[in-house]
């Protein structure tokens, strides 16, 4: 008994969804083969290693890329089924390495070994414990913390379901509609974001006009509201309210004459004709219009093919509240259950849910893990990567209003009352228990606490749900508080604003007396977290010292964290103000300018375009990189190199989704790439050696040599291109002047160097060009350390600090997987004197060592390499591991380098 008991409670802490993750990373490369082109692009499009504007947070993208992780790779597969097989090392996952997690939450490493951390009764435990909480749909939450942007990646998911869904309409694991979830009108209105959001910043520019011309919205905020969707249509987002979609029960028993005559009487569905066709009639006659509306909208969803459900209502619920929500606690009224109903009646009318998808705060639920979780990324990490505030808890034993709120005030308004982040005013925000105690006590409390520090009371905003004290004028203004214009300050509210709240310049939160829900205490303290400009700014919550308990008591139940840890959190970090040291630097820089004329050829028949593939080694050498080859390895030779020998390989290549091209759909698609008639495009297959119908032959073997191979041999049969080539000379700066007066950036202590640091006294002349430098490692902080100390460096300046078009230093590449112009800033640019006296400029990019071969790295590196040879410069592309051992002697030309460490 003890021993069952131990390997349940292991079960419950046991973190799948970071060995899912740890699978996904270790086989990034081998994965993304099985994605469709398509897809391949919209996820590069969001990748920041391969799109520098990419719009899209760390943690956004990573749960972007397990959303496609499980529908293209693992096909939609239930969790309870992934994790049999990820246990087992069967279907996908056979052959992945053994491994376990060690540390702690943010803090862990991957350990490979000979076995699982999990033990078999434990595995055993949680596979039943998933199997029993299983639906008939794919069920999967995503736990990023509040503040890391869940709406907009639920709307990215969504534009890319149908996007996939458009081009590949039979593929059943793509949505061609989405119902979202939200709990109340707050949170409905916050996912009105959706419709308003710029689809440039997540979706490709060639499919952007096909979504704004496609997407259909419909909001269902009130009980009269009807859904007007065409029956079969696709690409609706349906936002709503759960009671507004489910059928409602019979509230009273119906009389024996409603029975007989009424619409839906016993007689119908017991006798006659009617008999066989019951199912259609079955659901009670309305007795309300708004009842009346909700039984319309369930229908009219049933007449929609490949739902997808999307629940953004979990993010504000924890503890029981988020159990019940998840299905993990029975009940007849939860969200679970409606979601559950909706399925099965959309299945019974040959419609089906593709999966559902929810959006949550926390993977915990007291000391459990919610078993379905497939991504998380917790409240810890957010902080230390910046994308929250830090915070500041203030705890006060004597918490009597008045001297409560004029402390609160008084700290508020030395912390934060002169930031301008954004040019937004910073905001605090007071919760009263009741509107009496909000108009009786807080409100004259705060109005005598602004008198006293000189703010017109004016600046007081209430919120209350009222209307005798909250008007249609306060709710513009609480609706417009992230805006330039909004003069509101002191938000005082009662229950309001901390579900779907996103006050980004809240930079405080009082709460002074004990809420009845405690849950409410953690809800309401998070609100003034989210972050804002470009540095990391700090909230400060003023609490009672019961609420701190009740706070801390919460965190851990919740995040796994208790208050002291919340506040040590990025206590590493500073946030630093950086001024432009005037003069602003300036270099003379080369920008080359290809131009490239087409003449036309005369074709002449019989032209080979070097396809046989009777010369098998010629053959083979050109679609290599096209097969899909799996190497198996023995069992006992896993994590062995040195017997590595005894892998086999199997080509897989035939088992590739492939395109089936005929005769006439290969001279359509080729003349739509070459902008000819197709009876050209006809005559001139057929006048090649191969022949259009050998052609067709290769294509369809492998697709990709069409558009590497075949089109490209066409253009050059068809043109000639004379290439110009023009060099303009730019003197541009290396740091524009900010309107403010400094740029806000956040770093680590230890990498910051200050131009007045006593250790700098002799060299900051030749460097500075910023009065700060604020390095993202250790090694380019070694190397701007030693260079500075190198006496034929002249002038030393980072450049790589800020990279959003506050400087005029970069250099232009084409992107090889988005084929798209975009800007690249270097790390750093140094003046070398040279051994015959002339001086030189050197253009360094410090880089890691797993990224040196990146396709797009390299472009990069090309494209700059061009740029430095005509403007007289040399450019170096340096590993972070050179970097940290100092192997880059080669940048002075064999001359020794001094260190400053």
């Amino acid at each position: 008994m003890v021993k069952r008991a131990a390997a349940v409670s292991a079960s419950l802490d046991f973190a799948f969804f970071r060995f899912l993750w740890r699978f996904y990373q270790d086989n990034r490369g081998t994965i993304r083969q099985n994605y469709k082109e398509l897809t391949r692009k919209f996820l590069d499009f969001n990748n920041l290693d391969k799109n520098p504007k990419a719009f899209l947070r760390q943690p956004q993208f990573e749960a972007l890329e397990t959303y496609v992780f499980l529908k293209e790779y693992l096909g939609n597969a239930k969790v309870e089924e992934t994790f049999k097989a990820w246990y087992e090392r069967s279907g996908k996952f056979e052959g992945r390495k053994f491994g376990s997690f060690l540390g702690t939450q943010g803090q862990e490493m991957f350990e490979f070994g000979e076995k699982d951390q999990l033990e078999l009764s434990t595995y055993k435990a949680l596979f039943e414990r998933m199997r029993r909480n299983s639906r008939v749909y794919p069920n999967y939450i995503f736990a990023l913390t509040m503040g890391t942007g869940k709406t907009i990646l639920m709307a990215t998911c969504i534009f890319y379901e149908f996007l996939l869904g458009n081009k590949f309409e039979k593929d059943t694991r793509y949505c061609h509609n989405a119902l979202v979830f939200a709990p109340d009108k707050t949170v409905l209105q916050s996912l009105k974001e959706i419709e308003s959001f710029d689809l440039t910043r997540v979706v490709p520019l060639e499919y952007v006009n096909f979504l704004t011309t496609h997407l259909r919205f419909h909001y269902l905020e009130e009980n009269g509201t009807s859904l007007d969707t065409l029956d079969r249509s696709r690409f609706n987002i349906i936002v709503s309210n759960t009671h507004k979609i489910i059928l409602k029960r019979q509230r009273k028993e119906k009389t024996a004459v409603d029975q007989l005559f009424g619409p839906t009487g016993n007689t119908y569905t017991t006798t006659g004709v009617y008999a066989d066709a019951a199912d259609l009639y079955n659901f009670g006659q309305p007795e309300e219009k708004g009842e009346l509306a909700s039984n319309q909208r369930f229908e009219k969803l049933c007449r929609l093919e490949q739902i997808g459900i999307y629940v953004d209502e979990a993010h504000h619920a924890f503890g029981k509240a988020l159990a019940k929500d998840m299905g993990t606690v029975a009940t007849d009224t939860s969200l679970r259950k409606t979601i559950d109903e909706l399925a099965k009646n959309l299945h019974a009318v040959g419609t089906r849910v593709v999966a559902c998808y929810n959006y949550t705060g926390t993977p915990y639920v007291g000391r459990e893990v919610l078993p379905e979780v497939v991504y998380a990324y917790g409240l810890k990490e957010a902080i230390d990567k910046a994308f929250l505030k830090k915070v500041v808890l203030h705890g006060y034993t004597n918490t009597r209003t008045d001297e409560f709120v004029d402390i609160a005030i008084e700290r508020f308004l030395k912390e934060s009352g002169e930031l301008r982040p954004e040019g937004l005013l910073p905001k605090l925000a007071f919760f009263a228990a009741t509107i009496d105690e909000l108009t009786g006590e807080l409100k004259p409390a705060v109005e005598r606490a602004l008198v006293k520090y000189g703010i017109p009371t004016s600046r007081i905003l209430i919120n209350v749900g009222n209307d005798k004290h909250t008007t249609n004028d306060d709710i513009r203004e609480f609706n417009r508080l992230d805006t330039e214009g909004s003069e509101k300050q002191f938000i005082l509210l009662v229950n309001k604003g901390r579900e779907g709240w996103n006050c980004r310049s809240l930079f405080g939160v009082g709460l002074f007396r004990e809420p009845q829900s405690r849950v409410f205490v953690l809800q309401a303290t998070m609100r003034c977290l989210r972050s804002i400009g470009e540095a990391q700014y700090t909230g400060h919550v003023f609490l009672s010292e019961n609420n701190l308990q009740i706070l801390n008591e919460e965190l851990q139940q919740n995040f796994r964290i208790s208050t002291e840890e919340l506040q040590k959190i990025a206590s590493g970090k500073e946030r630093v103000k950086v001024r432009v040291v005037e003069p602003p630097v300036k270099i003379k820089l080369v920008r080359v300018r290809k131009q490239y004329e087409m003449r036309e050829k005369k074709v002449l028949p019989g032209q080979p375009l070097c396809l046989e593939r009777a010369n098998k080694e010629a053959w083979n050498t050109m679609v290599e990189k096209y097969r899909l080859i799996e190497t198996q390895q023995d069992g006992l030779n896993i994590g062995n190199p040195a017997r590595a020998l005894n892998s086999r390989t199997f080509d897989l290549t035939s088992r590739r989704e492939k395109r089936a091209f005929s005769r006439i759909t290969l001279v359509a698609e080729i003349s739509r790439y070459l902008n000819r008639s197709p009876l050209e495009i006809e005559d001139l297959l057929d006048s090649t050696k191969e022949g259009t119908n050998e052609l067709v032959a290769i294509v369809n073997e492998f697709n990709e040599l069409l558009y590497d191979e075949i089109i490209p041999r066409l253009f050059r049969m068809l043109f000639d291109l004379d290439e110009t080539q023009m060099t303009e000379e730019h003197a541009v700066e290396l740091i524009k002047l900010p309107p403010s007066g400094y740029y806000e950036v956040t770093a680590t202590k230890d990498k910051i160097v200050r131009m007045t640091d006593p250790i700098f006294k002799d060299d900051c002349a030749k460097s500075f060009h910023l009065d700060t430098y604020c390095f993202d490692s250790n090694p380019e902080r070694t190397l701007f350390w030693d260079l500075l100390r190198e006496q034929r460096v002249k002038k030393i300046y980072f450049t790589g600090m800020l990279t959003h078009g506050q400087s005029d230093f970069f250099i232009q590449y084409i992107n090889p997987d988005l084929h798209t112009v975009h800007s690249y800033y270097p790390d750093f640019i140094f003046l070398r004197e040279e051994p015959d006296g002339t001086e030189k400029y050197v253009i360094v990019e410090v880089k890691g060592d797993h990224q040196i071969d990146d396709a797009v790295v390299q472009a990069k590196k090309d494209f700059a390499q061009q740029i430095a040879v005509a403007s007289g410069m040399e450019y170096h592309m340096i590993k972070s591991t050179d970097a940290d051992n100092r192997q880059y002697k080669f940048l002075m030309k064999q001359a020794s380098t001094k260190s400053l460490i």
